[in-house]
């Protein structure tokens, strides 16, 4: 039965290219949004929390603060919308869920960046 759904995934679900990341990296997601007959872009800026899944269900959480608010959005990378993933920062962290973060404020919410 997981070779008939993989094989099913793998044939008629559409695979986009989007760049490496993890979690700790800073990423602009551009996605599209229909309001009534008009489509616009919209983009989410902010440090990915996590990536969880496999294959076409796979999903990834990105955090932004809006003022002092924090907001959280999962993404299925399999999204029709999404149109394009820009990585702004590559992050240094130790975990690959980091939801400490959404305990940190201040100098205590910054993550280390790698430089290549």
């Amino acid at each position: 039965m997981e070779s008939l759904i993989k094989f099913v995934e793998d044939e008629f679900v559409s695979k986009k290219e989007f760049p490496q990341f993890s979690s700790g990296d800073t990423v602009t997601v551009y996605y599209e949004i229909k309001e009534g007959e008009k489509t616009r872009t919209q983009f989410f800026k902010g440090v990915v929390i996590q990536r969880r899944g496999s294959g076409s269900t796979e999903t990834f959480t990105i955090r932004k603060m809006s003022g002092t608010v924090g907001v959280e959005r999962i993404f299925p990378i399999n999204m029709p919308a999404l149109q394009k993933i820009e990585i702004n920062k590559k992050g240094k962290v130790r975990r690959s869920r980091i939801f400490y973060f959404r305990g940190l404020t201040g100098k205590k919410a910054r993550i280390k960046e790698v430089r290549s």
